[in-house]
């Protein structure tokens, strides 16, 4: 996957902002924020942004790319099936909940590289967020550079070549009603260093209604669609996510 990765994001840059290059949606492929407005919004990274159902459709000439993802998704999907429903098993919640809700296709892959930046320290490869999903799964290089916040303090996610990543997203904390957090995460940037990572997100379907499953319920109930409808209106008004708190009660 990473070989593959690196082969795709070599491409120069005309080519890569053309949408028949993969033969993906409009604005598959990504890069800054254009909705920042300050320069600490401002993300020093490009993306390749894919939903599990365009994977059959990418354009021939890049058929080692399009089967290598195919694998790597078959394979987290089960993974970040299995995750979800140990985590589920404490609060009482059914395992066939994810096997109803959550399809293989409405989750999606990120593509991502992060070059080398001659302002990191002005500037972050991604900007502090937590993600619109049940998990994230994430593999990633041994350049460093990804950072979560725990306990009021920013700390390191060392590499290693042996493991993957699991982000606990804004869906299992509205979920689990708390139990479970969404994990605040971001990227930094190097000045002499690329890197290059890879992250499956779990995601339910766009109209499947999301639920606290205890009582009091901290956050009112809200699908997908009703999530990024919200999310897309807090960037555009103030140019960053804002997320589970506009949904508590």
């Amino acid at each position: 996957m990473q070989y593959e990765q690196k082969r795709l994001f070599r491409q120069p840059f005309p080519k890569k902002v053309e949408n028949n290059l993969l033969n993906l949606s409009a604005n598959s492929y990504r890069w800054g924020n254009p909705e920042a407005t300050c320069l600490k919004q401002f993300s020093w990274s490009e993306a390749f942004h894919i939903s599990t159902t365009e994977i059959p459709t990418m354009r021939t000439e890049h058929k080692s790319l399009r089967s290598t993802i195919e694998a790597f998704v078959k394979t987290l999907s089960g993974l970040a099936r299995s995750i979800a429903e140990i985590l589920a098993q404490p609060l009482g919640i059914k395992p066939v909940y994810f096997e109803e809700n959550c399809p293989a296709r409405t989750s999606y892959l990120r593509l991502n590289r992060y070059a080398p930046c001659p302002f990191s320290s002005q500037v972050y490869g991604l900007i502090s967020h937590t993600d619109t999903d049940f998990l994230t799964i994430v593999y990633q290089d041994q350049v460093g550079g990804l950072e979560i916040y725990k306990d009021g303090r920013w700390l390191g996610v060392k590499p290693n070549p042996e493991a993957l990543i699991v982000n606990i997203g804004d869906f299992f904390e509205a979920l689990s009603n708390g139990i479970y957090k969404s994990i605040k995460h971001r990227v930094v940037t190097s000045q002499k260093v690329e890197r290059f990572s890879v992250a499956y997100f779990y995601c339910p379907s766009y109209d499947v209604v999301i639920k606290s499953c205890g009582k009091p319920a901290l956050y009112r109930q809200f699908t997908l669609r009703e999530y990024k409808q919200q999310t897309q209106i807090d960037v555009q008004e103030i140019g960053e996510k804002v997320g589970l708190s506009r949904f508590l009660l």
